[in-house]
């Protein structure tokens, strides 16, 4: 199905954030972020505060009706919200306290605001049923799962709205998906992979998730895959209306995920392109040599380089949990000056 224009609802020529930052204070990040990335900030994810503040446990939190305990294989359904699933529930409340009062110092509310969530399959890949198997490996509750997810989400739209009083972007990392369409997740037992989920039942869940996001925003819902390949048909094809990726991999990419990167660009989808490193690189780098991947794409694509200025955002190639505090901001300025670049390339390029 083809987004038309829906991508030109996000602010493009700009920077921002995949999501996760270092640290685990969570009023210096929002304000961090809403400082420094003013026209498209998102809420911070903190996983160095560990159990509920990782993608799964943050996510799992966010759950209508279905409680999480932590096991030693990982997140697993439990009947009863106990310690774990509350932690994941006060962690996300406080990082919301955080960002309303990041708001009101800053004394004007952005436009718009973007928050993460695991995707449907990448948290039923990541949590377990009451008997050990992956959620992923039971149908129904995959569908429970992604009903459940649905409607948290939702809450959690509404209450980030009303806390910054910004339209909000729903971004879902889906890091998994190209594994669960591989069939080369281990099972439980560890002897076996779980088998593949084929295309057309992935692109299903994904858009029982997207369709009704992307209405209760009124924006493109974005899909994040730090995958070396992406699945960009599938995405599009599920309603994705902006699409992330470590774009510093594309250059030796095979034509078949060019052609529907090509095709992606063509009908308006945005591209959230990964170009700063997540953390600092041993030998310095110029932001020429951080841009160029973009311009590369853009050449053999066939479209003209300005394109990048109307279809595409500068990211980090990753989230920036791993960076330290220095490169966070050397980083952000970096995806910055990215975006610069794409709106108006240095007459020496």
């Amino acid at each position: 199905m083809g987004n038309g224009d829906t991508g030109h609802m996000l602010p493009v020529g700009v920077s921002t954030g995949i999501g996760s930052m270092p640290g685990t204070d969570a009023a210096e990040a929002c304000a961090v972020v809403l400082g420094e990335l003013p026209q498209l900030p998102y809420l911070p994810e903190l996983p160095d505060r560990g159990l509920g503040a990782d993608m799964i446990g943050r996510s799992a939190a966010m759950l209508v009706d279905i409680a999480v305990e932590y096991v030693p294989t990982g997140y697993r359904v439990t009947a009863k919200p106990g310690a774990d699933h509350r932690r994941g529930v006060d962690l996300l409340r406080w990082d919301m306290d955080a960002v309303q009062e990041a708001v009101e110092k800053a004394g004007e509310a952005p436009q718009v605001i973007k928050t993460q969530v695991a995707g449907p399959w990448t948290l039923s890949a990541g949590v377990e049923l009451p008997r050990g198997h992956r959620v992923l490996t039971d149908r129904g509750a995959v569908r429970d799962v992604t009903e459940s997810m649905v409607e948290g989400v939702r809450e959690h739209i509404a209450e980030l709205h009303k806390r910054t009083g910004a339209q909000v972007i729903v971004q879902l990392d889906e890091p998994t998906l190209p594994a669960v369409l591989a069939g080369s997740l281990p099972t439980a037992s560890g002897y076996g992979t779980v088998p593949s989920v084929p295309t057309a039942d992935a692109r299903e869940v994904l858009a029982s998730v997207i369709e009704p996001l992307s209405a209760v925003t009124g924006a493109p819902v974005i899909v994040h895959c730090c995958d070396t390949r992406p699945p960009i048909a599938l995405l599009r094809a599920a309603g994705a209306g902006a699409i992330a990726f470590d774009a510093t991999t594309v250059d030796g990419a095979p034509g078949a995920l060019l052609d529907e990167l090509g095709e992606a660009w063509d009908d308006g989808t945005v591209l959230l392109l990964g170009l700063v490193p997540t953390r600092q690189p041993e030998q310095p780098v110029t932001l020429k040599e951080l841009v160029q991947p973009a311009f590369n794409l853009a050449d053999r694509l066939g479209f003209a380089r300005s394109t990048l200025a109307e279809r595409a955002i500068a990211t980090p190639s990753c989230g920036l949990a791993g960076a330290s505090e220095a490169w966070l901001r050397r980083a952000i300025t970096l995806a910055q000056d990215a975006a610069k670049a794409f709106v108006e390339p240095p007459e020496s390029w």
